[in-house]
């Protein structure tokens, strides 16, 4: 019994101070001897720690579904990006090769006045110029993340689908009520001065509304918007939130302000007119005369208005007298030469339209512009191209 006793434990042969050679004696305990040799044992806390580390498994974090979509949607976008700036890269140091420039010194001003020195096309319209810019200008931004990796959204009100709108038309609130206890305070002070904001401009579009901010938006939500914005304008103080109300309103056109409007002068029996130069249109170039206190008599090369056969054009020559109402009250001396009919009439009509004028009023001017009387067009005959048939049209191609 003791024998044995002593083989079953054996293991605490270290504690009661038994060399191995005593294991030896006994011929049972020789393969639990080794058995217990191959085994391991820590002896201190750091190797405990350690182990304990290993064996636990890190639980793995979760992410939600939204934030897996935003995560797979932004790397798309960045991709994207990616290969349209490199793109945009590799134009640019072709475009400064082509002009004999340094590329790493080839701005966005050299940019442009190399598309409009190499443009092949007749049209002088920047417009109808080719863009070549930064693609972070080009395509619009993207929204930020607007929850965790758990799904926890950042933004107060970002269960309404729509925070910065909603975000927007609180503030507008609390613009007001501000504006309310100044005014309180102004009143119990018996001194109430009104200070609107002066509005120089007219509200942004619906479109750049939805850019600003980076949400799309019903017409309703816009026209409340805009009501909500008129209210905070009419507020007898809105001049202290001038910087808030002005970030959502563009500067007008002062083109009417802009442009000088040529003076009147007088001949020798004092009969006002203006004489307008460089009338151009195509091939046609002219000159127009108005007089002042006149009876509507029109005359073009010598002729009266039947100088042009067709009606439409001589439709053009009357309607800026129509649109401001004088008809029947100045007379038109007009002299062209070149191009054809329809070029002769819109030179013309923009020499009448320019000299006018100085006979109407600014709310009249105005009204022009919007009516396109005073742009320029600036259309011509866009040049053949060598090696097609004509300026965009090409020559048929057979395969056999």
């Amino acid at each position: 019994m003791a024998v044995s006793a002593f083989i079953r434990c054996s293991y605490f042969r270290r504690l009661v101070g038994i060399s191995n050679n005593a294991v030896i004696l006994f011929l049972d305990s020789a393969w639990y001897s080794n058995y217990i040799k191959s085994q391991s044992y820590t002896t201190s806390i750091s190797e405990i720690k350690r182990t304990v580390k290993t064996n636990m498994k890190k639980p793995e974090k979760k992410i939600s579904k939204a934030m897996l979509m935003y995560l797979q949607r932004a790397k798309e976008h960045d991709e994207f990006m990616r290969k349209e700036i490199l793109e945009y890269e590799i134009g640019k140091r072709h475009l400064a090769n082509m002009m004999g420039e340094d590329p790493e010194c080839f701005t966005q001003a050299d940019i442009d006045s190399s598309i409009q020195y190499l443009f092949p096309s007749g049209l002088f319209d920047p417009k109808a110029r080719p863009i070549m810019e930064h693609p972070e200008k080009i395509f619009p931004s993207r929204k930020a993340a607007e929850f965790d990796e758990s799904g926890r959204p950042f933004h107060s009100m970002f269960y309404t689908s729509k925070p910065n709108y909603y975000e927007l038309l609180y503030n507008i609130v609390d613009n007001i009520k501000s504006l309310n206890d100044i005014e309180d305070s102004l009143i119990k002070q018996e001194t109430l001065p009104m200070d609107k904001v002066d509005l120089g401009s007219s509200w942004l579009s619906k479109n750049e509304i939805e850019k600003q901010l980076l949400e799309n938006i019903n017409d309703f939500e816009y026209n409340y918007l805009i009501t909500s914005l008129e209210q905070l304008c009419d507020h007898p103080l809105s001049r202290c939130v001038t910087d808030f109300i002005l970030k959502y309103r563009k500067t007008l056109n002062a083109y009417s302000k802009d442009i000088i409007v040529l003076p009147l002068e007088h001949d020798s029996s004092g009969r006002p007119y203006v004489t307008v130069k460089n009338c151009m249109r195509k091939s046609a170039r002219g000159e127009v005369t108005i007089w002042g206190n006149g009876s509507g008599k029109i005359v073009i090369n010598g002729r009266d208005i039947t100088y042009f056969e067709d009606i439409q054009h001589r439709e053009q020559i009357i309607f800026p007298l129509l649109f401001t109402n004088m008809t029947d009250k100045v007379d038109i001396e007009a002299t062209i030469n070149g191009g054809g009919p329809t070029g002769q009439s819109g030179a013309v009509r923009w020499g009448i339209s320019w000299g006018l004028r100085s006979f109407v009023d600014k709310p009249t001017i105005d009204k022009m512009r919007i009516a396109g009387l005073l742009t320029r067009d600036w259309r011509k005959r866009e040049r053949k191209k060598w090696g097609q048939e004509g300026a965009r049209r090409k020559f048929a191609w057979n395969k056999r």
